[in-house]
């Protein structure tokens, strides 16, 4: 195989891992550059592969997507293999056969790779609006952020965290394995997001304990209930967060102006050592972030767009527009 040939399946085959861990939209998946690689004598080869850095993987293999979509994707895999002229590969539907044989479960697994070969494993309800609340899957800004964490960890690094509106929690176990965080707090404001988020800490190893943890490498994490509307100043300077961020959050004019409600209320609390706040957002339309910005500049808080950073580490709409803006709540800023 050429060297540019290697370099293609390589990179074919990463795209494959990531997208079916993060059980990503089936259409979403390069198949028409597979369909070119399969014309190809190793094509074979390049199937087996693909087997076994999805279905096969060992992060897959300890926690399942949906049944129903490793079982579509083993379909569209064996229609690829099909349509060129070649040998069946028994191992493709051996691997059918078992996932037509597993048991559909209301949650699925997402998994996410870190560079450094750990992962973030999520639990997940399988529709998208669960129990009337949207805080059960993970958004693009979320992944976004996580990506950026990784990328400047001295951000969080020895530092606590509060994270408001968690969610299914991916950007904040991003941040506790990867930028080694002294504690970190994810909070939301609904019940079963609550506990799919305590499920979720627990699933990635960390202890939910409210003191000092076994491992004294590891962070301190807790799980915290927060209104937005109804949270008071003593609550949150009770924290004492030297970071704040925020995912996925601005997606209505009501939540956007709760938001800001908590922002002045940390401002006032932490005056003498205001955290540093990050919040990610994906511009859905041109109102998106509008409202946000205007009310930060009547609050006199600075703000300013987080440079976009280099590495794509998740898998997540490419067309996307996310921004980071990072807020300075004391009034001052460097220049």
């Amino acid at each position: 195989m050429a060297p540019e040939d290697h370099e293609g399946a390589t990179s074919l085959l990463q795209s494959f891992e990531r997208r079916f861990l993060a059980a990503r939209a089936l259409p979403s998946f390069p198949w028409q550059s597979l369909e070119e690689k399969l014309r190809e004598p190793s094509g074979s080869e390049l199937l087996l592969a693909i087997l076994q850095k999805t279905v096969k993987h060992p992060v897959c293999v300890q926690h399942l997507p949906s049944v129903k979509y490793a079982r579509c994707f083993l379909s569209k895999l064996i229609k690829k293999h099909e349509a060129v002229p070649t040998e069946p590969l028994d191992a493709l539907y051996e691997a059918l056969a078992e996932v037509l044989m597993a048991k559909e479960s209301a949650q699925c697994h997402r998994s996410y790779l870190l560079p450094s070969g750990d992962s973030v494993t999520l639990s997940e309800s399988t529709a998208i609006v669960s129990h009337g609340t949207t805080g059960l899957v993970t958004w693009d800004a979320a992944l976004y952020l996580a990506e950026w964490a990784i990328e400047n960890p001295a951000a969080f690094t020895d530092r606590t965290v509060l994270e408001l509106g968690s969610g299914a929690g991916l950007t904040g176990l991003t941040i506790c394995k990867a930028c080694y965080p002294r504690a970190f707090i994810f909070s939301d404001c609904h019940g079963q997001v609550l506990e799919q988020l305590r499920e979720n800490v627990l699933l990635n190893g960390f202890s939910l304990e409210l003191y000092t943890p076994t491992d004294p490498s590891s962070p301190k994490v807790t799980v915290a209930e927060l209104d937005w509307d109804e949270v008071t100043a003593s609550q949150l300077s009770a924290f004492q967060a030297d970071v704040v961020i925020a995912a996925d959050v601005l997606y209505c004019g009501e939540v956007t102006l709760s938001l800001l409600r908590v922002l002045k209320m940390l401002s006032d609390c932490q005056r003498k050592n205001a955290p540093d706040v990050y919040v990610a957002y994906t511009i859905r339309s041109q109102d998106t972030g509008k409202l946000f910005i205007t009310e930060l500049d009547h609050a006199g808080i600075y703000w300013e767009e987080v440079p976009p950073h280099a590495s794509k580490l998740f898998p997540y709409e490419e067309h996307s527009a996310i921004v980071i803006l990072k807020l300075v709540l004391n009034g001052h800023h460097s220049v």
